[in-house]
Parts: C-alpha cells; sequence; structure tokens
C-alpha cells in the first residue's frame, strides 16, 4: 500500500508561484509513476503533469507548459509541482497519484486528499 500526502497549496494572485508536494507514507515512491491531476468546480478530472519511477521522462499538458515543472528528490520520496505565471483558470484541487507512467487518470492506484489552489485575478 502506498499512502500519499498533497501540501503546499493556497491562495496566490494571477502571476505568482506556488509550489506543491506530494509525500509518501509508509512507503517510498520508488517503484512508481506520479502524477498530479486536479478538478475545478464543476470539472471532470484533468491530467497536469507526470512523472516516471525513475525521474527520466516527464510530460505535462499544453495548458501548463513552460509554466508547470513536475519533479522528485533523490531519495524518490517526495515529488513536486513548481507552477509559476498561475492563471485563474489553475483554480482546482490538485490531487497527486501513483501508478503507471500516464496521462490517464485510471492509470493509478493510490490518491491522495488533495489540495486547494485559487488562483485570484
Amino acid at each position: 500500500q502506498v499512502q500519499l500526502v498533497e501540501s503546499g497549496g493556497g491562495l496566490v494572485q494571477a502571476g505568482g508561484s506556488l509550489r506543491l508536494s506530494c509525500a509518501a507514507s509508509g512507503r517510498t515512491l520508488s517503484s512508481y509513476a506520479v502524477g498530479w491531476f486536479r478538478q475545478a468546480p464543476g470539472q471532470e478530472r484533468e491530467f497536469v503533469a507526470t512523472i516516471s519511477w525513475g525521474g527520466g521522462r516527464t510530460a505535462s499538458a499544453d495548458s501548463v507548459k513552460g509554466r508547470f515543472t513536475i519533479s522528485r528528490d533523490a531519495a524518490k520520496t517526495t515529488v513536486y509541482l513548481q507552477m509559476n505565471s498561475l492563471k485563474p483558470d489553475d483554480t482546482a484541487v490538485y490531487y497527486c497519484a501513483a501508478g503507471l507512467y500516464s496521462r490517464s487518470w485510471y492509470e493509478y492506484s493510490y490518491w491522495g486528499q488533495g489540495t486547494q489552489v485559487t488562483v485570484s485575478s
């Protein structure tokens, strides 16, 4: 079993930055890819970015490309989502998930509780 906890969400002005963290509890993330997804009110869950278990491959959604960066620490215990140039449309609950390297939410087996990101105009 893998337990994930997100942190770092909050309120930020448009154009600002925020860094989200996803930490494993009870087990490291060394054997899993980790993805970030988000869900805005009334919207479907949306892919944001993912990173392979070894950290050698990453992928991100076109809507965040050039602004968001996914990374993981050397010990593969924590995955980060650095969010720059934030826009009001980025407002959502952000979730991290562990599983297969994929852009599809259903390829991930373990999910965190989510952290709210609100971007004001």
